[in-house]
């Protein structure tokens, strides 16, 4: 489990998280809302010690995260929006294997995991590409392969859709559907509930740094209000429906191959 306790954060003057409690429960799927400059950003930062906080605390796995911030960042794989600057070789495939090789894993196992995290994101025909060479969209798989090969805990998530096809952004959904009910901590962070929110269990949103709601079912109008885009009402088109052009189009051979 993540315990968030009364944390704030500050950037200078600006307060960005102000006195949040939260928690994440072991097998649990939150989405964790809001608008631009909430402050949801800045709160998982500090789920495995990538931040300080001002004032309050986190625990993960019943352990104080400033107390054991290696252990903290082995329970809690994060992958952040823009992963650029969180590639540290020079292929998709030895990317992927660096965490787990620094766990001191067997070799065997060590290509078990690469291999099941890369099928998991579509990219298992990808792993002696170049990482310079990938599109955006394949970077951010990649990224999101070497966080499930560290088979952490907790798994955090950042905007992880942004630049993900149909078919990739259908694979990690069902990888991540697959972790919360094997008993893994998802969080997912976004602006927009469509395509994700039917498999939350609890909506966390935020504004100017505070929680502002904590639902199981949000209303769409207190959704927008806080700056949230709602899941689509049953009948009205989901995000993937209303793409156009090459997502559009991957979408229907991928139902045309069901």
């Amino acid at each position: 489990m993540i315990a968030v306790r009364n944390l704030t954060h500050r950037y200078g003057e600006v307060t960005a998280v102000d006195d949040v409690s939260l928690t994440v429960e072991d097998g649990s799927f939150v989405l964790l809302a809001g608008a631009n400059g909430s402050g949801k950003t800045t709160l998982v930062r500090h789920f495995n010690g990538l931040l300080s906080p001002d004032e309050g605390a986190v625990e993960v796995n019943g352990r104080p995260v400033a107390e054991d911030v290696v252990t903290a960042r082995t329970a809690v794989g994060m992958v952040f929006q823009d992963p650029r600057d969180g590639f540290v070789a020079s292929t998709v495939r030895a990317d992927v294997a660096f965490g787990p090789e620094n766990l001191g894993l067997e070799r065997a196992e060590i290509r078990r995991r690469v291999e099941s995290a890369l099928a998991a994101v579509r990219m298992a025909d990808r792993g002696d590409a170049r990482i310079e060479e990938l599109s955006g969209g394949e970077r951010e798989r990649v990224a999101i392969a070497g966080a499930l090969a560290m088979e952490p805990d907790h798994l955090v998530l950042d905007e992880p859709f942004t630049g993900l096809d149909w078919p990739a952004r259908t694979a990690v959904l069902d990888r991540l559907e697959h972790l919360r009910d094997a008993g893994t901590g998802v969080v997912v962070v976004t602006h927009d509930l469509r395509d994700v929110s039917e498999l939350a269990d609890r909506t966390v949103v935020m504004s100017e740094g505070r929680v502002e709601l904590d639902s199981s079912d949000p209303s769409p109008d207190r959704l927008r209000e806080l700056g949230v885009r709602p899941p689509p009402e049953a009948g009205s088109e989901s995000a993937s429906e209303a793409e156009t052009g090459t997502d559009a189009a991957s979408r229907r051979r991928a139902n045309e191959r069901r």
